[in-house]
């Protein structure tokens, strides 16, 4: 995976604040480049020191194998929930997610400044790797 993809999509990460949450889709919409699965990868392979809990499935289920740690990490930070978490908590049994209606994170202006900045320079390496060089 390309270093430059992988370090946006940490940086874009890192701007979500405590208590909100984002879709691997929305990463890849402000990005403008690859997919969902592409981010989701980056997070699974390099998102172990940034806030992991906080990019998921547009269902709002957290990240499969990690549901304890990101269910503390959600209660910690006011994350609104939707489901039985309580019952998660004292049995392991139920059903729960992020309610992405009240979570969703509303990047600032100063956000969506910083995040044209990536895609563009994204973009721009994209396309020095697209342009052909007159050699084979």
């Amino acid at each position: 995976m390309r270093e430059d993809f992988v370090d946006a999509v940490l940086t874009i990460a890192a701007m979500v604040p405590a208590g909100s949450a984002v879709a691997y889709s929305d990463i890849s919409d402000l990005l403008q480049s690859a997919g969902p699965r592409q981010v989701g990868s980056v997070m699974s392979h390099y998102g172990s020191s940034d806030p992991w809990w906080r990019v998921l499935r547009a269902s709002g289920e957290a990240p499969q194998g990690h549901e304890s740690q990101a269910l503390a990490h959600y209660l910690a930070e006011g994350t609104p929930l939707r489901g039985d978490f309580d019952n998660y908590l004292r049995t392991g049994e139920g059903r729960w997610k992020v309610d992405f209606r009240t979570a969703r994170w509303a990047p600032t202006e100063e956000n969506f400044a910083a995040v044209d900045q990536l895609a563009e320079a994204l973009r721009s390496r994209t396309a020095k790797l697209s342009q052909a060089d007159g050699e084979l």
